[in-house]
């Protein structure tokens, strides 16, 4: 039996988003916890994930804190949102949803779409692409630089609570619950 390469092996081959797992070449099985994640929206999401990509399709495992999204984007490939925890507030080509755990959202390529998680908990979702294009798009206003908060979860205020909790606080940003 031919020695399976463990999925935190580096690749030879690329990878259309920085920072994914190549597929194939002996690797078959990944252990999505244990791989490295990256920014799937950097500059307009909070979204954060492992991505493997595969010759047709990508598929990340991604998280978001409660509170927090993704600003309208598009971009080329279609995509798939299988919700794993929490509720997203979607919007895809105008059409709003409140999205639970066990929902799926499918977004067709080219279409201006936004999620949020609701300020309840954090969301993880499992996305699948195909390949025509990376993980990330391309946001809709390219004039700003931050990704989508609902209100009380902007940067300034969670700074301020972290201030009001005081030094060694343990907070460990948007979306972590401190332990009681």
């Amino acid at each position: 039996m031919a020695e399976q390469r463990s999925a935190s092996t580096p690749q030879q081959s690329k990878t259309k988003t920085k920072g994914a797992i190549k597929a194939g070449g002996g690797r078959y099985t990944f252990d999505l916890a244990k791989l490295s994640t990256i920014d799937a929206g950097p500059g307009y999401s909070t979204a954060h994930g492992p991505v493997i990509e595969g010759e047709r399709i990508q598929i990340g495992l991604m998280r978001v804190p409660r509170g927090t999204g993704g600003r309208p984007h598009s971009h080329p490939n279609e995509q798939w949102v299988y919700v794993v925890q929490g509720t997203l507030e979607s919007e895809v080509d105008g059409v709003k949803s409140r999205v639970p755990a066990g929902s799926l959202i499918y977004i067709p390529a080219n279409v201006v779409h936004s999620a949020l998680a609701t300020p309840d908990a954090d969301v993880i979702f499992l996305t699948a692409k195909d390949m025509s294009h990376g993980i990330v798009g391309t946001p809709v206003d390219t004039s700003i630089s931050a990704p989508l908060y609902a209100p009380g979860f902007e940067p300034k205020k969670q700074a301020a609570v972290s201030a009001r909790r005081g030094p060694g606080s343990r907070e460990r940003g948007a979306g972590s619950r401190r332990a009681r």
